[in-house]
């Protein structure tokens, strides 16, 4: 029996990726394991957890429970474990725990996956974003996820929600083998009352994170290490070969951008706020844009910071928790994160003072892509519960590498649509595997990665959104003023919150704009706090004329040529809205 045991790990962890010692070490424990699991069937497991329905569950799902099961354990055992049993953990000076992800410290996009299924084939938006994995090679994945996870000396269960409004959100559990993932699903998701938790019942979608392990790239339609597979029918996510726990967020609003669309509302990759007269607004942008910072303003309330539901009556958030980017972080510059960072928080991948566990938030040595994970309510202006009224603002943030795109502009509604569809920014370094400097991209929606269906249904609910509310839009660059990436500077934080100020105050609605050469936007003529030179790139460039209009050229071609891929669903007016050669 035991031969056979270690026949099966052989094939469970090959050598390929691995230390020979980690091999043979993987390998022996699994052998064991299966050996003991085969010749203690019976006897009672060990399981600190005494709701039968869980324990069932498990079972059902494969999980033999021979390590002990915590479920939705609190941030004081979680540091317990992670710092006794998770090398390269620590408590920094403020409380907050520091973990590593390991080798892999953003989103593998290249990995991600989505299992074609009768019930879904013809919902997806197939291609680069949405790539096929068959059902069986899920089921591969899967069993090699829970084979895996049955090795552990202790497992984590987290049960939370996602989505504020009761009658949309989703019951999502997370089963994992690392304190510090339990914990980040702890702050993300939302945390449920002991009486829900006591009558939570099935799950409505699960993530299997067993990311230590390795996925096989010899299953069909894997091809590496990593993989990260999405099965709608089936409710589960399972992840292989990546401990970057910003995986199960995004996988969890993937799930959200699929089914409330099909519930009739729409998902949205934005942040948002409500003002003191209860006005909302909505941030929409990728990693790096702003969205985090721009949101978290002392003088509005923090409906959420990254992922929003728009239904009939208003927004709702569908996190718990903000998700931040801590590189260059200062109490001076972002006041209300760096006070988020806390006992209860966990920071990912921050370089701290051995002597004085004080980060060094300008160290991005091991990766540019640093974050920290917390409790919404860790925000003193967060409005809790995390739902507002319909949004009278709409940001559209881009990170412009070009340098051409003015700070802020007011767009029409088929502008709106174009330059949402079109989802231009650059991705900001270590935000995605790979990345190392800004590189110019269109995301459409603001979102690509994330989308499930075609962006074209999005973009007609958000249009039906805007006209039946009379949405004020506006582009916001966060990018670069006064030549491009290497040459020009990034626009001053303190510039970007100065323009939202002027939205919120209604200042920009009584504006002087002027038309703005090849995109023909209208951009603010003043805007109070902001140089007038930055408001106009053409005058802010350093460079020669020649250069300029050879760079606002050459990213209007971009435009034109990414908008070709839509043109066949847009109206005239909104291929109409586009840059002007």
């Amino acid at each position: 029996m035991l031969r056979t045991s270690r026949l099966l790990a052989t094939r469970m962890f090959p050598a390929h990726g691995y230390s020979r010692a980690t091999v043979a070490c993987r390998r022996l424990q699994f052998a064991q394991y299966s050996h003991a699991a085969r010749t203690t069937e019976g006897r009672p497991r060990l399981q600190d957890t005494s709701h039968d329905n869980l324990s069932s569950w498990l079972q059902r799902s494969g999980l033999l429970q021979r390590s002990p099961t915590l479920r939705n354990a609190g941030p004081a055992l979680l540091y317990q474990n992670a710092l006794r049993y998770e090398p390269g953990t620590a408590i920094l000076s403020t409380g907050a725990l520091i973990a590593t992800s390991g080798k892999k410290t953003g989103r593998s996009p290249r990995d991600k996956r989505v299992v074609e299924e009768a019930s879904t084939v013809n919902d997806v938006w197939w291609g680069p974003v949405n790539k096929k994995l068959s059902p069986e090679s899920f089921s591969v994945n899967y069993e090699r996820a829970v084979n895996y996870l049955n090795t552990r000396d202790r497992l984590y269960v987290f049960d939370g929600y996602a989505g504020w409004d009761p009658k949309y959100r989703i019951k999502v559990r997370v089963v994992c083998a690392r304190a510090y993932h339990a914990l980040f699903m702890n702050n993300m998701l939302i945390r449920p009352t002991q009486e829900e938790l006591e009558n939570f019942g099935e799950p409505d979608f699960t993530i299997f994170n067993a990311g230590q392990c390795a996925a096989d790239p010899h299953v069909e339609g894997v091809g590496s290490g990593t993989s990260v597979a999405i099965s709608f029918e089936r409710k589960q996510m399972v992840i292989l070969g990546t401990e970057y726990a910003g995986e199960m967020k995004k996988g969890v609003f993937t799930v959200m951008h699929y089914l409330m669309p099909r519930a009739g509302v729409l998902s949205l990759h934005s942040s948002c706020n409500e003002g003191p007269a209860g006005d909302v607004s909505l941030f929409f942008g990728l990693s790096g844009t702003g969205k985090t910072t721009l949101s978290a303003d002392p003088s509005r309330l923090l409906i959420g910071d990254d992922e929003h539901v728009w239904t009939e009556n208003g927004v709702f958030n569908i996190e718990g928790g903000c998700y931040a980017k801590t590189i260059d972080l200062s109490a001076e510059k972002e006041p209300e994160i760096f006070n988020a960072i806390r006992f209860g928080s966990v920071l990912e991948n921050v370089i701290y003072n051995p002597r004085t566990h004080v980060a060094d938030y300008s160290d991005g040595s091991i990766t540019e892509n640093t974050r920290c994970a917390y409790p919404i309510d860790f925000i003193p202006s967060a409005k809790v519960p995390c739902v507002g009224g319909k949004p009278q603002n709409i940001v559209l943030l881009t990170c412009d590498a070009f340098g051409v795109l003015p700070p802020v502009a007011k767009l029409t509604p088929a502008q709106a649509m174009y330059h949402f569809i079109s989802g231009y920014t650059a991705k900001i370094a270590g935000t995605e595997e790979g990345v190392t400097e800004p590189e110019a991209t269109f995301s459409a929606c603001f979102g690509q990665p994330f989308l499930v269906w075609h962006p074209v249904k999005y973009a007609q609910m958000l249009a039906r959104k805007m006209q039946e509310n009379n949405v004020n839009v506006w582009l916001v660059n966060t990018g670069w003023n006064g030549g491009a990436y290497g040459a020009g500077k990034r626009i001053s934080l303190k510039y970007s919150r100065a323009i939202i100020d002027a939205i919120h105050s209604g200042e920009l609605q009584d504006a002087e704009y002027s038309t703005y050469g090849i995109f023909n936007l209208q951009i603010p003529t003043a805007v109070s706090n902001v140089p007038a030179k930055v408001l106009d790139p053409s005058r802010a460039w350093e460079g020669t004329t020649e250069e300029f209009n050879g760079t606002i050229s050459k990213l209007a071609h971009l435009f034109l040529a990414n908008f070709k891929k839509y043109a066949d669903k847009a109206t005239p007016e909104i291929i109409a809205a586009g840059p002007r050669l």
